[in-house]
């Protein structure tokens, strides 16, 4: 942690200002300003102004540190105080607004201090073994490419029988004539049945 900074009591209900932090959490600080810059929520140039601040307290503490080096390693909102006010309803009642309140803290570091998540393990070249029957391993691979050759052979024979099938079915489907029913030229007539 090179530098920090808190902004308290901002008037903005944490759920929504927690919705800018996640976007710049971990992000280097250029990359951050841009994102906060282009944000449309109302709480982008509350946490951008914070941001700066963090950046003036870095320089303070180290004068050689660049822009460029720093990232945002922690950025946290917690709740504050919510103030209470009514909102009058019917038969006398009254309901509570909560006007909800939030405190923000912005941690900043170094590019060079920031944890590697899951380092790469280095893989170890295998070595192959190499029998001392140069006959018997030859004829293994025949075997395994013949076998692999019989194997596709027999798929694309399969693939090519099921494409002749439904080929057959739809040149040998008898065509059916769709018969029109004649309509009766004239008037039709509804008879009513009779009252007994």
């Amino acid at each position: 942690m090179i530098s920090n900074a808190k902004l308290r009591y901002l008037r903005i209900s944490p759920r929504k200002v927690r919705m800018v932090a996640n976007l710049i959490r971990g992000k280097k600080i250029e990359e951050a300003q841009v994102i906060l810059n282009f944000a449309r929520k109302k709480a982008s140039p509350a946490i951008l102004k914070l941001l700066q601040q963090a950046i003036a307290n870095a320089k303070d503490k180290q004068v050689d540190i660049k822009k460029e080096d720093l990232y945002i390693s922690e950025i946290f909102v917690d709740e504050g105080p919510s103030y209470k006010r009514t909102l009058p309803r019917s038969r006398g009642k009254a309901d509570i607004i909560q006007k909800r309140s939030s405190h923000i803290t912005i941690t900043i570091d170094k590019i060079s201090n920031k944890k590697k998540k899951g380092a790469k393990r280095k893989i170890k070249p295998v070595k192959i073994e190499k029998n001392k029957g140069k006959k018997e391993s030859k004829k293994k691979t025949e075997t395994k490419k013949i076998l692999k050759k019989e194997t596709v052979v027999t798929e694309k024979k399969e693939e090519s029988e099921e494409a002749k099938k439904t080929e057959e079915k739809t040149k040998w489907r008898p065509e059916t004539k769709k018969f029109k029913a004649k309509s009766q030229k004239g008037t039709k007539r509804f008879f009513r049945r009779k009252a007994i």
